[in-house]
This record gives structure tokens, sequence and C-alpha cells, in this order.
């Protein structure tokens, strides 16, 4: 994150000086330090950009399964986006949230809950459920069911989320 940081200070810095606009964005499983987190969204706030979390799961001992570590620290980051940002720019949302639609992992109760968590932040958040395709460690498995991601969606919107969509639909099954 240092190194990630201060490349976006001078990427913003050098695009300043030349007239021109450089938005920060991130994609991040949010396991961070607080520091290093704030900094980073105050980049993406004053630069136009976002920060997107891939909320893995709600289970923390599917967390340490699927990740080898809790997800505690990436929930608490996410509230802390959350309730101290995302009102502050509400034309241009500085924080998104995902979820990868693992079959056999991430059923519809891990969306629900996850879902409930961002609703009661602010159930405006931008939150995308994204179809699974076997790849690298996890080549086993099947892609996501058309039929699991659509009850996912319907679970999400249940919490009462007002921009949930699916993604990567081309992948579903």
């Amino acid at each position: 994150m240092p190194h990630a940081i201060r490349t976006s200070e001078l990427a913003v810095e050098k695009a300043k000086a030349n007239g021109r606009i450089m938005r920060v964005c991130w994609e991040t499983n949010g396991y961070m330090k607080p520091q290093f987190l704030e900094r980073a969204v105050e980049l993406s706030f004053m630069s136009g950009g976002n920060i997107k979390f891939d909320l893995k799961c709600w289970d923390e001992n599917l967390a340490k399964a699927m990740c080898g570590v809790s997800n505690k620290p990436s929930l608490e980051n996410f509230k802390i986006v959350g309730e101290r940002f995302y009102k502050r720019r509400s034309e241009l949302p500085v924080l998104t949230a995902s979820t990868l639609l693992v079959p056999g992992y991430v059923d519809v109760d891990e969306v629900r809950n996850i879902s409930s968590f961002i609703s009661r932040i602010d159930d405006s958040i931008p939150y995308t459920l994204l179809a699974f395709a076997p790849n690298y460690e996890m080549y086993d498995l099947p892609t996501t069911s058309r039929e699991h991601a659509y009850e996912c969606l319907e679970a999400a919107r249940r919490e009462g989320l007002q921009n949930v969509r699916l993604g990567n639909l081309q992948l579903l099954s």
C-alpha cells in the first residue's frame, strides 16, 4: 500500500500540473491498515475516483477457508469508508462492493448477510454480484448457475439494497 499510495499521489500531481484529470480507483479485498485505507480513500475522493471492496463472504470461518485470513478487518474497513465518505459524494459513489458467487461456497445466505451489512451502512451503496468461472486454484468448480445468481440478486434486494446488479452475465451456466 505505501508504494501504491505514493504512486497515486505522484500521478495525481503530474496530471494536475499538466492540466489533466487523474482519477484514483482501487479494487481491494479491504484487508489493510486503517491509515493506508484512509489515505487511499482520500485520494479517490479528491480525484473523483472510487474504492471497490471485494467482499468475499460473510462467515469468518468461510473467509479463513477461502482466503486464509479473517474477514473482520475488511468488513470493518468497509464500514469506516461507508460511514465517513459515502454520503459526501452521492453523484459519483466513492464506495462500491462486489461478491464473487463461488458455487458451493458463497450461497444465498452469505449474500443475504453481506447485503444486510451494506444496507445498514447505506442502502444506496452499489453492490455487484459476479459470476464465477473456474480458474487457477479453483479450476475444478462449475461456473455460477443462472438460477443461483438470480436467487442471490433477489436476496440482496430483499435486504433493501437499491443499487444491486449482476455482473459477468456471460459466464452464467
